[in-house]
């Protein structure tokens, strides 16, 4: 024998009342972060641009020297 399940249905109340207690949570959890001041933001900022331009060039040094070998293999 077949046993339907049923889930509860959230009246309309009831979810504004969820999604209020969910955005006053967010708002708490926000005032813990340690944001960083404007000296870290730059540093880290920086730092980030130099990772990606690194990470750029050596994706495409890598995809030259494939491509150029792959080329020798193809002819």
């Amino acid at each position: 024998m077949k046993q339907e399940m049923t889930t509860p249905t959230n009246t309309n109340s009831e979810k504004s009342r969820d999604f209020s207690k969910f955005i006053k949570g967010v708002r708490s959890e926000l005032k813990k972060v340690n944001w960083p001041n404007k000296k870290e933001l730059t540093n880290n900022s920086v730092v980030v641009v130099i990772t990606v331009t690194l990470a750029t060039v050596a994706i495409w040094a890598i995809d030259s020297i494939l491509g150029y070998g792959l080329n020798l293999i193809i002819r």
